[in-house]
């Protein structure tokens, strides 16, 4: 890693010895593979830090710090690993990690869905856009699906104008790919008999949980708080907090790193540092 002094979102050393193997993989069977053309001369930890700066703060990529690589080449990084899936592998990896750190089973048995819409910024194409008619919306709806620790299973991304009920019939085919363990998952009321009946052809019981009609104002539900909880954890990435992605699939993959970086610092115990905190360091090793 160049030296240089570290951001609050950088990966200490705990942290990238979690994620390295994959990526130095990837990076290895290009290189044999011939793919890149010539000899990769970024460090991938300063490449995916860049990366992790973009998300945490939600600045552009082209208002990067000059002591990150060059914005083209970070992006082209970023590109790269959303369209082959190394987030969604990551994620997948540290899920069952940190799964496995609180006693449970690797693989999930029971799930929450549910769904979020927000505006987006004025790059994005007006075709990946829709109108979410119920909370009076225009911009794009994130489905997401987690385990009882509220964990990401799976994400999906669409214009704010699909259906509660084609979003968690997608949700429910990503996640019972990925995890053939599970069995139940629960649901809010905007999910219909579609996702029920789609639920119960994968072997999947969906119960809806609705809020108590005699209590007014907010109210935990059953369940339900656990998926909602996860949202909240995600919208402290800035870059989150509106969508500004022109590919629904970085959207997504820029949800998938908001929670690699949320598994990550469970595995080693870390905590960002906020506004009113002052810096501490991170113990990383300068090479």
């Amino acid at each position: 890693m160049t030296e240089r002094r570290p951001y609050p979102s950088d990966l200490s050393d705990a942290r990238w010895a979690l994620i390295a193997p994959r990526l130095t993989a990837w990076r290895q069977a290009r290189t044999d593979a011939g793919v890149s053309g010539r000899t990769p001369t970024h460090d991938l930890r300063d490449i995916f830090n860049a990366i992790l700066y973009v998300n945490r703060t939600g600045i552009a990529w082209r208002y990067l710090p000059h002591d990150f690589p060059p914005h083209p080449t970070v992006y082209g990084y970023f590109a790269a690993w959303s369209k082959e899936g190394i987030f969604t592998e990551l994620n997948y990896h540290l899920t069952g990690l940190v799964r496995d750190h609180h006693g449970r089973t690797t693989a999930p048995t029971a799930s929450i869905m549910d769904s979020q819409s927000v505006k987006t910024s004025t790059n994005v194409p007006l075709t990946t856009q829709g109108t979410d008619a119920g909370k009076k919306i225009v911009g794009r709806k994130r489905g997401i699906i987690t385990d009882t620790l509220g964990l990401l299973l799976a994400v999906i991304v669409t214009a704010a104008s699909a259906s509660d009920n084609a979003i968690g019939m997608d949700l429910l085919d990503q996640a019972t790919t990925t995890y053939p363990t599970l069995t139940k998952t629960w649901v809010d009321a905007g999910f219909k008999n579609r996702v029920v009946e789609h639920g119960a052809a994968l072997g999947v019981d969906v119960e809806i949980v609705t809020k108590d009609p005699q209590i007014k104002g907010f109210s935990v539900v059953k369940r339900r708080w656990v998926v909602e909880r996860t949202i909240g954890w995600l919208m402290h990435h800035r870059r989150l907090v509106r969508d500004y992605e022109t590919r629904p699939d970085n959207s997504a993959s820029m949800i998938t790193l908001a929670m690699i970086d949320n598994l990550a610092k469970r595995l080693t115990t870390e905590t960002t540092p906020t506004w009113r905190e002052p810096l501490q360091p991170q113990h990383t090793q300068n090479t």
